[in-house]
């Protein structure tokens, strides 16, 4: 923890100036990140707790260079605000770096060449606080009076990144993040009803929480008849939310050099599923660091290298990239050092994602057009089955409904399900209008999703679940 004005607090830029200019590496990364965070609780219709936290981490990497592709890197990560410790952390990373095995993922660093120097380097950090849920409290205060029991939780980050090389990278960015999540009930024991709604958001002045609650109560109303069904294959709406939920796991599995290794749901006989059509409908699945209302953090900034991104492209720009394109498989994720080895183009995943291309049709509308189905609105505990196809498993839960005849009817059991995001796509028999949403399982790691809501005419629910 650390004060904004403590004394001996050296301002971020600084620390990344000072521990640059000790390293005694080949090269050296430096990344800080100031993080201002503020909370609020409520529970059975009241207030509980709210807090505000201010804190720093930052991280140090080393390289020992062995040749333009031949290196070994350390990383040490720290959250001290002490500048005396400042020492200390960069000669424990190159430590690591000595004691290292050669880095399979080695490039030279960008520099500054490359990569332009940022020109607000030494601002401070941007801030946030509990004033930042001053309009939400007093749209809460309303549901607050009513019937249902309302539980909840909202949440806002501030964290401003430096990043600086010893090759003369300097580049900032402050990433806002915040979501709402309200979960309602109704009834006692077995007669116990429950449904979540929630948003994300960047300072919460966009949040429709009369909207939210409208719709916690209409799904509330949808659960006073309730119908027991078996596990099967069901036609299935599943909400903007949900399809966040299992494409970001997809997302997350677009990994390049494992598919041309043969490990996963995206390799293909001597090489990948890449210009594999998965559907007629046009979608297109992306991630774009300045997507309106979801932008974020632009460059690469990671202590540590994954299949996904490398220590070597620190400051790498990221670009718009395609995943899917009008319903073809169109890239995968590539560090330049992969890239390299199997001479295609770097590609750089961002913390958001979007699928577009569907109709002008809301999921009401596409529930006037259902004769008999679900509508599944929340997931939860999503694991993986089988990395080869991607057959994901996971839970119902606060909500699984029986479309019948164009309406709503009633609450239905929740269900276990097994279902892999690559064959959803495959059969899909209508996409609607994208819009942005919260995921349920994934929003404490990924809030940044515009998603259309989807209708599967055999989502396979595996079991029959206990999950309320």
């Amino acid at each position: 923890m650390m004060t904004a004005t403590g004394a001996g607090v050296l301002p971020a830029s600084a620390v990344v100036e000072r521990a640059l200019g000790l390293s005694r590496a080949d090269e050296a990364v430096v990344i800080v990140t100031d993080e201002y965070d503020a909370s609020l609780r409520w529970a059975g219709n009241s207030m509980t707790t709210n807090g505000a936290s201010v804190a720093r981490r930052w991280s140090v990497v080393s390289v020992l260079r062995e040749g333009p592709r031949s290196a070994r890197v350390g990383s040490v990560a720290s959250t001290s605000v002490d500048p005396a410790d400042i020492e200390a952390v960069v000669r424990a990373s190159e430590d690591a770096a000595a004691a290292a095995e050669p880095a399979r993922d080695a490039m030279p660093l960008l520099d500054a060449q490359t990569v332009a120097v940022a020109p607000d380097w030494e601002q401070a950090a941007a801030t946030t606080g509990i004033e930042v849920f001053s309009g939400l409290v007093a749209d809460l205060s309303t549901g607050f009076d009513g019937a249902d029991r309302l539980y909840g939780f909202a949440h806002h980050q501030v964290h401003t990144t430096w990043l600086g090389t010893s090759t003369g990278v300097r580049r900032r960015y402050t990433q806002p993040t915040g979501s709402v999540e309200i979960n309602g009930k109704r009834g006692e024991g077995t007669e116990l009803s429950s449904a979540w709604v929630g948003a994300g958001t960047t300072d919460f002045t966009d949040v429709d929480i009369p909207g939210l609650l409208a719709e916690v109560s209409r799904r509330l109303d949808w659960s006073a008849r309730r119908v027991d069904l078996p596990a099967g294959r069901y036609e299935t709406l599943l909400p903007p939310s949900t399809v966040a939920d299992l494409l970001i796991y997809m997302y997350w599995s677009m990994e390049g050099r494992a598919a041309q290794e043969g490990h996963t749901a995206f390799s293909a006989p001597g090489g990948t599923r890449i210009g594999e059509k998965l559907t007629d409908i046009p979608l297109t699945l992306s991630s774009d660091p300045t997507a309106p209302g979801l932008e974020c953090l632009p460059f690469v900034a990671t202590q540590a290298s994954s299949e996904t991104v490398s220590v070597f492209d620190n400051g790498m720009p990221a670009q718009r990239v395609d995943w899917l394109r009008d319903g073809t498989i169109a890239d995968l994720a590539y560090p330049r050092a992969t890239a390299a080895d199997y001479g295609v183009s770097p590609t750089v995943p961002v913390q958001n994602l979007l699928l577009t291309g569907g109709s002008s049709a809301t999921l009401d509308e596409m529930i006037a057009r259902t004769e008999r189905g679900l509508l599944l609105t929340t997931l939860w505990y999503i694991r993986e089955v089988d990395p080869a196809t991607l057959l994901l498993t996971g839970l119902t839960r606060d909500g699984v409904f029986l479309v019948e005849d164009g309406a709503v009817t009633a609450a239905v059991n929740n269900f276990r399900f097994n279902e892999s995001p690559l064959d959803l796509l495959r059969r899909i028999g209508e996409a609607g209008a994208t819009e942005q949403t919260l995921p349920r399982e994934w929003k404490d790691w990924f809030t940044r999703t515009a998603m259309p809501p989807l209708r599967i005419p055999d989502f396979h629910m595996s079991s029959v679940s206990r999950a309320t």
